[in-house]
């Protein structure tokens, strides 16, 4: 049905690479002397615990849940050769973590490099093969996109940039190496959640212990046994008793895969009643704070110990919102939970169903502060290619084939390792970064303002820009009185203080606070 994927390219794949960067050097002692601390007149430090006190103290604050004095000692990794799909299902599925990741939107996919399962019982060297045809074939789509795309890009930015035949040739240079960014942002959606990807990966102690307790509790189970052992065999190679005087193990399998309902074909039925409810969004308005306004507006009062008559409610939601008259807006450090009356903004809340890409969502969940429900995907599989087309596909046809191929191509390779009887975990390594994700999104208004902030950028990634967009439209039809000061930095500091810009040399190139949201972002 397919042409198969060069011969002569080879999938790279490697044993996942885990090293200790940094760390504390007696975090059980640390974590034991901190617990002292509590009931002692004196700071306690580690070098003064004894072996009773790590016995009775460390039994007592692990078992009885008292965990945070197993949070001060912080570990800091370096992971590499693991798996997008591992990254999104579970290494930042939870919000306790810091990473720095390679990104597919700036740095150039040269290297077929891909998370291959070893050869096991349900996935034989003939599925094996399979499955590296598919990731090969994907890295083919992926390198005729960015060619396809990279005049379209170059034409467009040389269009925003006003270039012309005197323009220095350094600005040439920087729209160039800009076109071929916006070319590979869009042409990664063809690669597979299987690809490998680099990072600096930091969490607390207590954070590893949740670690290895739920390391099955993903779409990929394999993959956290092997790489959080790894890290926790690292943290006992330091210091063996912050693991060993507990001897919690892993659980062994989901409480999700044992709920038994029946089902109609595999994911259509969800896919199908999840769709209806954006209205053709890309996110919907499910729930809020209906007195939102006049909650905020009290909390803001109580705050500064006003009452009505010295605030009214408009006066306290200008005072909060107006970046002229609240300059807590204006920070690039956020600042928010830190501000006494921004905390005000805490008592609003909103929940979205969104649907957007596995590649968008891996960048939406990072935005930590607004929680979301991701769906198993081993539980929600469509037998019919499901997944997002970028804008800039829509007015290029020979990408747009392209792009469309490369979607036929690795569903049909997900089926076809199914029908072998591979297991969905393996198969679904090759769908692509464009698969569609469909969450439900809640937030304070409060966060959800800086994730508004920094993602009606038009530097933002394409799917966030938009989700975002549809987002603000719907505060705005609910509670007009808290939309009205919403949108990217240069919005917000207009005519209140310099730079309006804050991308510095990453500047998109538009003036997009003379008309936000009016003004069209092409690219």
């Amino acid at each position: 049905m397919f042409q198969s994927g060069d011969p002569k390219e080879l999938v790279e794949s490697a044993p996942p690479r885990v090293t200790l960067r940094n760390s504390f050097a007696h975090p059980f002692d640390s974590a034991i002397a901190a617990a002292r601390t509590c009931y002692s007149s004196r700071l306690i430090g580690p070098e003064e615990v004894n072996d009773k006190q790590r016995l009775n103290i460390g039994a007592a604050t692990f078992f009885s849940g008292h965990h945070t004095v197993y949070q001060h000692a912080h570990f800091e990794f370096g992971l590499e050769n693991i798996s997008r799909q591992f990254v999104w299902s579970f290494l930042h599925a939870h919000p306790f973590y810091n990473s720095e990741q390679q990104s597919q939107r700036y740095v150039r996919m040269d290297r077929t490099q891909a998370y291959v399962p070893p050869v096991s019982l349900f996935f034989d060297a003939e599925s094996r093969a399979i499955y590296e045809r598919a990731i090969a074939r994907a890295w083919s789509f992926y390198r005729e996109l960015s060619s396809l795309l990279l005049p379209q890009a170059r034409e467009i930015l040389l269009d925003i940039w006003h270039v012309g035949p005197m323009s220095h040739p350094k600005r040439l240079q920087k729209i160039e190496r800009s076109a071929e960014k916006r070319a590979i942002e869009i042409a990664r959606y063809v690669l597979p959640i299987a690809a490998f990807t680099t990072m600096v990966h930091t969490v607390s102690g207590i954070v590893l212990h949740r670690l290895w307790r739920m390391c099955a509790a993903s779409d990929t189970p394999s993959e956290p046994r092997a790489i959080i052992g790894e890290l926790f065999a690292h943290v006992k190679n330091i210091d063996s008793q912050f693991f060993d005087r507990f001897g919690s193990e892993p659980l062994d399998e989901l409480r999700e895969w044992k709920i038994e309902l029946p089902r109609t074909t595999p994911g259509h039925q969800f896919v199908k009643e999840f769709d209806a409810q954006l209205h053709g969004r890309t996110a919907a308005l499910l729930d809020y704070s209906l007195n939102a306004p006049a909650v905020i507006a009290g909390a803001y009062r109580a705050v500064l110990g006003l009452s009505a008559a010295d605030c009214s409610d408009s006066e306290a939601l200008d005072r909060l919102l107006n970046p002229s008259r609240n300059l807590y807006r204006l920070e690039t450090l956020n600042v928010g939970v830190h501000a006494p009356m921004m905390r005000a903004l805490q008592h609003a809340n909103y929940t979205f169903a969104k649907k957007i890409s596995h590649t968008a969502d891996s960048q939406d969940q990072r935005h930590r502060m607004i929680p979301g429900s991701r769906p198993l995907l081993t539980l929600a599989d469509t037998r019919e290619p499901d997944y997002i087309t970028p804008a800039l596909l829509t007015s290029n046809p020979r990408a747009r084939e392209v792009y469309d191929r490369a979607m036929q191509d690795a569903w049909h390779s997900k089926n076809e390792l199914l029908d072998r009887g591979v297991p969905l975990e393996i198969a679904l390594y090759l769908l692509p970064n464009a698969k569609s994700i469909r969450l439900v999104e809640s937030g304070s208004l409060l966060h959800l303002l800086h994730k508004w902030t920094m993602r009606t950028c038009f530097n933002a990634q394409e799917e966030i820009y938009q989700s975002s967009l549809d987002e603000i439209a719907q505060l705005q039809e609910v509670h007009p009185q808290l939309a009205k000061f919403i949108g990217p930095p240069c919005h917000l500091r207009a005519g209140v203080t310099t730079p309006i810009c804050t991308e510095g040399s990453h500047f998109c190139g538009v003036k997009v606070w003379l008309d936000f949201p009016n003004v069209t972002r092409r690219i």
